[in-house]
C-alpha cells in the first residue's frame, strides 16, 4: 500500500491546477482558432514533448518504443487508436462546447464542472463490465444530476446552452477513455500509452481540420493564439500528465482521483481571475453540489484503501 499520500496529493494539485487553467487557455481561443485546429496543435506538441521526456528517462536502456514482435505491435496499435480514438472525440466535443457558450456565460465553471463527471460516470460504465455500483456511487450519481440541474439551468430552462449537452458529451468520452487506458496501460506503460493516443488524436484532428478549418482559418489568428496552444500542448498535455504519473506513485487511487477532481474548482477560480466570469447564486450552488458528488463518488474506494 502506498504510504505518501501527501507528498502524492501534493504533485497531483499542481496537475490540477494546470487542468483547471487550460480551460482558459481553450476559452481564449475558442472564437478566433477553431477547435481541430487547436487539437491537432496541440496534440502533436503534446507528443513531442512526451517523447523527449521518454527519451531522457530512458537514456540508459536499450527498449525501444516500437516492439518489434508482431503480436505486441498489434496491442499497441488497438490500445492507440482505442485510446486516442475516444480521447480525440472527448477533446474535441469539449472545445467545441467552450466556443459554442456565449460570452455573457460562465464559461470555465460550466465547462470544467460538466467535464469532471467523468469521476461519477467510470463508476457507472463498468457496470457493462459486471462491477458492481455502491450505494455512495448512486448518490453520487443522483447529487451530480441535482448539481447539473442548478448549473445549467439556474435560470430556468430558458438558461440553458446546447454547450451544455456537448461537454457533458465531452464528459462521457473521456470516462470511456479512462476505461480503455485502464485496459491497455499495464501492457504498453503510462508514457508510452499518451504519446500514442495524442498521436492518433492529433491525426485524427489534423484530418478535421483540413475538411472543416480551413475556411475559417486565418494565420494571423494563429500566431495570436500560439501562447494558448503551447500552454494546452506543454502544460497541459505533457507536463501535468508527467505529474499525474508521478504523483500517482506515491498516492492511493482513490485519494488521486479526489485531488485530481479539484481541476474544477480551479476552472471556475480561472474563470473569475481571468475571464473576468461571475457565478449566480444557484450556480454557485451547482458547483458545490456537483463538487460533492465528485468526492461522495470516490468514497467506497477512499473505505477500500484506508
Amino acid at each position: 500500500m502506498k504510504q505518501n499520500n501527501l507528498k502524492g496529493s501534493l504533485i497531483l494539485s499542481i496537475a490540477a491546477f494546470i487542468w483547471g487553467m487550460a480551460f482558459v487557455a481553450q476559452n481564449q481561443i475558442s472564437d478566433s482558432v477553431p477547435t481541430f485546429t487547436i487539437n491537432a496543435f496541440r496534440s502533436f506538441i503534446a507528443v513531442i514533448f512526451l517523447l523527449i521526456f521518454w527519451k531522457i528517462t530512458n537514456i540508459k536502456s536499450k527498449e525501444t518504443f516500437i516492439p518489434k514482435d508482431k503480436a505486441t505491435r498489434k496491442k499497441y496499435l488497438a490500445a492507440a487508436l482505442t485510446c486516442g480514438g475516444f480521447l480525440a472525440v472527448a477533446m474535441n466535443l469539449q472545445q467545441f462546447g467552450i466556443a459554442l457558450y456565449p460570452k455573457t456565460a460562465a464559461v470555465e465553471a460550466h465547462s470544467g464542472f460538466l467535464t469532471a463527471l467523468y469521476v461519477i460516470l467510470v463508476p457507472f460504465f463498468s457496470v457493462f463490465l459486471r462491477k458492481k455500483i455502491g450505494v455512495l456511487v448512486f448518490g453520487g450519481g443522483i447529487m451530480a444530476t441535482v448539481g447539473i440541474y442548478m448549473l445549467c439551468f439556474a435560470k430556468g430552462f430558458e438558461g440553458f446552452y446546447l454547450a451544455d449537452l456537448v461537454v457533458f458529451c465531452c464528459a462521457i468520452a473521456f470516462a470511456l477513455q479512462i476505461l480503455a487506458v485502464d485496459k491497455y496501460v499495464g501492457f504498453t506503460g503510462g508514457v508510452k500509452l499518451s504519446i500514442m493516443q495524442f498521436f492518433v488524436v492529433g491525426v485524427i484532428s489534423t484530418i478535421c481540420a483540413l475538411i472543416f478549418d480551413l475556411k475559417n482559418l486565418s494565420v494571423s489568428a494563429l500566431i495570436d493564439g500560439a501562447l494558448p496552444i503551447l500552454y494546452l500542448g506543454i502544460m497541459s498535455s505533457g507536463i501535468a500528465y508527467t505529474l499525474q504519473i508521478v504523483g500517482q506513485r506515491f498516492a492511493e487511487p482513490s485519494v488521486a482521483s479526489i485531488t485530481m477532481s479539484f481541476e474544477s474548482v480551479f476552472a471556475v477560480l480561472g474563470g473569475v481571475l481571468f475571464s473576468k466570469g461571475t457565478l449566480s447564486k444557484n450556480e454557485i450552488i451547482g458547483c458545490i453540489i456537483m463538487f460533492a458528488a465528485i468526492i461522495t463518488a470516490q468514497l467506497p474506494e477512499l473505505k477500500k484503501n484506508k
